[in-house]
């Protein structure tokens, strides 16, 4: 018999947080734990050295992405994604079943799969759940995800009824299919609708994953109502198995998604945000271009360890992108990447502690 790949080394006495050890073939993943987005193959603005510095276990990149550029070959002739990247700790991949809603005007879904035109050439692709499955095995990923239908928010029910369908029918199609070594996700659609999310769960947890992720939300929900789905459909899966929730969010969702027993995240927030000149700080949301930053010679966050709050000033970043010097959205990445890191640390030593209800989220908006 072999060992269970996600281990509970600790509990949160008075929510439903835990924090585990998840088994990968490159190495331990401590949970709960946030994976920086490396859609592409690059977590923009921030080199490996200093995820691994950081103590980064794992990393987020995309199937479909990765299929169309630089395309399967290029990947295989390299060994495989890890040693294309030239990261050597976890890798979860994400099937490209965000590209359904994200690229909806270049897409066409089928009961076979999915047919996408590149953004970049017009090239064709048409990915199904197997296909989905042999890309990630042949890219060696530690994680890889089912193929799945996210719809947008609002929709309509039969459109979200539709996608569930559809979502389980290519999980099962992917189970069926599945090789390599690595882990297996199911996904859980359903939109808002309670009913959607029970019933597309219990078929998923028949079909027996290694983990099971909460898709279909941040997709322009309300932040009420993304908590509420994710607390509900987070209660229906499995204990003794891997909860992630794809594409959440600001350190007060992270905190709160923990407390509903989620333990793996990922979003792009940190360097989508950074890039636009706005980083996470203890005592709330700057946004550095501000004038009132002009003069201030504190750095971003004083209780930061990062590289930037050690030797930067917010009025030496603003001065950056007032330039336009290229190196302002990567320092502000730098910083954010380091303080969602960080933050996450933070939460699964307080389960340690046994003190979770203690710690408190920055909090949201802008400082005055």
């Amino acid at each position: 018999m072999t060992e269970p790949s996600f281990r509970i080394a600790a509990r949160d006495s008075a929510s439903s947080a835990r924090a585990g050890i998840l088994q990968t073939g490159h190495g331990p993943v401590d949970t709960p734990c946030f994976l920086p987005v490396g859609t592409r193959g690059a977590v923009k603005g921030v080199e490996f050295d200093r995820l691994e510095e950081w103590e980064c276990r794992a990393i987020l990149a995309n199937t479909y992405h990765l299929m169309a550029r630089p395309g399967r070959e290029v990947i295989r002739r390299a060994g495989g994604l890890h040693a294309f990247l030239g990261w050597a700790r976890a890798i979860l991949t994400d099937s490209g079943g965000f590209q359904v809603m994200s690229l909806s005007s270049r897409r066409r879904i089928t009961e076979d799969g999915v047919e996408f035109r590149t953004p970049e050439d017009g090239t064709r692709h048409f990915l199904t759940p197997e296909l989905a499955v042999e890309l990630q095995s042949e890219f060696g990923v530690d994680i890889a995800m089912t193929l799945d239908v996210c719809p947008p928010f609002p929709a309509e029910r039969r459109e979200i009824e539709e996608a569930c369908r559809l979502s389980v029918l290519w999980a099962e199609r992917s189970r069926r299919s599945r090789s390599g070594r690595g882990l297996l996700f199911g996904i859980v659609q359903g939109g808002t609708h309670e009913d959607l999310r029970r019933g597309a769960a219990v078929r998923l947890i028949d079909l027996g994953f290694d983990g099971y992720a909460i898709g279909g939300v941040a997709v322009g929900e309300s932040k009420e109502a993304i908590r509420a789905i994710t607390e509900f459909t987070a209660a229906l899966l499995p204990e003794a198995k891997p909860r992630y929730l794809m594409g959440i969010g600001t350190p007060a969702d992270l905190l709160a998604s923990v407390r509903y027993g989620v333990d793996l995240f990922d979003c792009v927030l940190p360097t989508r945000h950074g890039r636009m000149g706005h980083a996470y700080t203890r005592a709330g949301e700057v946004t550095i271009k501000h004038e009132r930053f002009k003069e201030d010679l504190t750095p971003l966050d004083s209780g930061c360890a990062c590289p930037v709050c050690r030797r930067h000033s917010r009025a030496y970043l603003r001065h950056l992108f007032v330039l336009g010097d290229f190196s302002a959205p990567m320092l502000l990445s730098i910083h954010n990447v380091f303080f969602y890191l960080e933050w996450m640390k933070r939460i699964r030593e307080a389960i340690g502690r046994g003190d979770l209800g203690s710690l408190e989220a920055p909090p949201e908006g802008k400082i005055d």
